[in-house]
């Protein structure tokens, strides 16, 4: 069984992949092939509902999700997002926060920084370990406009790097940057003692994700700039998994050409 222990024992020694997986099939293979975390992503909306954004999720599509990753990788480590506005305060928080790990999630994930502190700190208390999740937030969409990358204005960066500061301070196992320069995301991996995962976040970060539609190369044209197709140059799913993490480990991907400077 891998735990958060592992995670923080691998820090800056040793880097590890994560994939986003919806069912058990799929879950199943990627443990065996050597992904031991996985993230039940509220990507399910764009991903698997054809949804536009994250927005329509509820927390009764995490749950079932959540049901059937666990069953087909019992012992992987196991994170799942609490989708929109299933957080909005402490009492909303705990309710669906236990509803997820009682459907198997190992990790809660939740959008946000300085402002979702006292959650992360009142989860963490109550024996709910939780990642936390900055840079560009896609349930944020609505306010942000379109998906771009964060931090490049020094303004931007000071709030992002204050943000991490606060996650972790408030308890938080795990950090995930989403779309910030390489820069910031080295900087913000060296000042944390926390393991940080990056996704279009550059190669410094401790893990790398990506969500499985964009790393098998099938989400057309919604396939971001940052994703790289590991199918496209292997002949079966299995030796794209064995590619992806080969490539994570030793810092090949993400390259310059899928990050941000």
């Amino acid at each position: 069984m891998i735990t958060i222990s592992d995670l923080i024992e691998w820090k800056n020694k040793k880097k590890f992949a994560v994939l986003t997986a919806y069912d058990s099939t799929f879950s199943k293979l990627f443990f065996q092939k050597g992904i031991k975390v996985m993230l039940v992503g509220d990507s399910l909306g764009m991903t698997i509902q054809g949804h536009n954004s994250t927005i329509p999720v509820t927390i009764k599509d995490m749950e079932y999700h959540t049901k059937c990753v666990r069953r087909g990788a019992p012992k992987c480590l196991l994170l799942s997002d609490l989708p929109f506005m299933s957080y909005f305060n402490k009492e909303q928080a705990y309710i669906n926060a236990s509803i997820l790990m009682r459907a198997g999630a190992n990790i809660i994930k939740l959008e946000g920084g300085k402002n979702i502190s006292e959650i992360i700190y009142n989860l963490t208390i109550r024996s709910i370990p939780v990642c936390a999740h900055i840079g560009l937030t896609p349930q944020s969409i609505n306010l942000l406009g379109k998906y771009k990358v964060q931090g490049r204005k020094k303004k931007e960066e000071e709030q992002i790097l204050s943000d991490a500061l606060s996650i972790e301070s408030s308890g938080a196992k795990l950090l995930v940057l989403e779309c910030v320069p390489i820069n910031l995301a080295k900087k913000i991996t060296n000042i944390l003692k926390i393991p940080v995962i990056g996704i279009g976040s550059g190669s410094f970060t401790d893990g790398q994700i990506l969500v499985m539609q964009d790393f098998l190369g099938i989400s057309g044209k919604n396939t971001p700039s940052f994703s790289k197709s590991f199918l496209k140059k292997n002949y079966d799913i299995s030796s794209a998994v064995t590619s992806y993490i080969k490539e994570v480990e030793n810092c090949i991907f993400p390259s310059k050409k899928e990050s941000f400077l």
